[in-house]
């Protein structure tokens, strides 16, 4: 869906909204196409919302409603933070926060045969994608990417995994760049895995890093995107 407004509606942007409010009134701008992406809607020359969450904007003019839940509902497409539960002779099943446990084919991965079958205990993190997720049915996974390609799938070693909001997870994945991780980034090296289902993991060459860059993630979570900034900053300041 697309509209043509002239002005960003700042007073809205990282606020709390909810369900009814109005968030945007076309007929008095002009001159640009903006994006509207999940809850909202559009009714003639006004913009709703339609659940509650944050108002997120993104360049080039995209606007969204950004809700955080705690329980993850399966999006086909989603890259997710698995935990493998029990391995059976055709599929490895697999906790994802979901309603119900999804199940990863032995034979979902790059070159995958039954002669080269992984081997995964029970625990075992991986970093997974969505390929199948209808209703009243176990959600499927892979370990490829849409080319059959391993790519950046599989288990993920050592490091430390944390449970977040599924609000929090797409703040990481934001577009162009998190603050957060923008920040961070110019002064420690890490590594880190993000899953849309609400599963961060991070990992360093020293247990100090893991734990500073997980805290500092979970400790920012609620606020503004230049807070953030301005938040990470200064704690990098004190720890030099």
């Amino acid at each position: 869906m697309e509209a043509k407004p002239s002005v960003a509606p700042s007073s809205f942007i990282d606020q709390q909204v909810f369900p009814g409010d109005l968030v945007l009134d076309l007929s008095k701008m002009t001159n640009q196409t903006i994006k509207l992406g999940g809850g909202l809607c559009q009714d003639g020359d006004v913009i709703s919302v339609m659940k509650a969450g944050k108002l997120r904007f993104s360049k080039p003019n995209k606007y969204w409603v950004e809700s955080s839940h705690k329980r993850y509902v399966p999006s086909v497409g989603d890259n997710v933070l698995g935990i493998v539960v029990e391995a059976r002779a055709d599929n490895f099943f697999v906790d994802i926060k979901g309603p119900a446990l999804a199940f990863l084919p032995v034979l979902a991965f790059e070159g995958g045969t039954r002669r080269n079958i992984p081997k995964f205990e029970t625990g075992t993190l991986l970093y997974v994608r969505v390929v199948k997720a209808n209703t009243g049915m176990n959600p499927e996974l892979s370990c490829t990417d849409a080319m059959g390609k391993a790519a950046e799938y599989g288990p993920l070693k050592d490091g430390f995994m944390f449970e977040s909001s599924t609000g929090l997870s797409r703040t990481l994945l934001s577009s162009p760049t998190c603050p957060v991780l923008e920040t961070l980034g110019k002064k420690i090296a890490f590594e880190i895995a993000v899953g849309l289902n609400g599963r961060v993991w991070v990992n360093a060459t020293s247990p100090s890093i893991i734990v500073l860059v997980a805290n500092t993630i979970m400790q920012t979570e609620s606020l503004s995107p230049a807070q953030q900034k301005i938040r990470v900053e200064n704690l990098l300041q004190k720890l030099q």
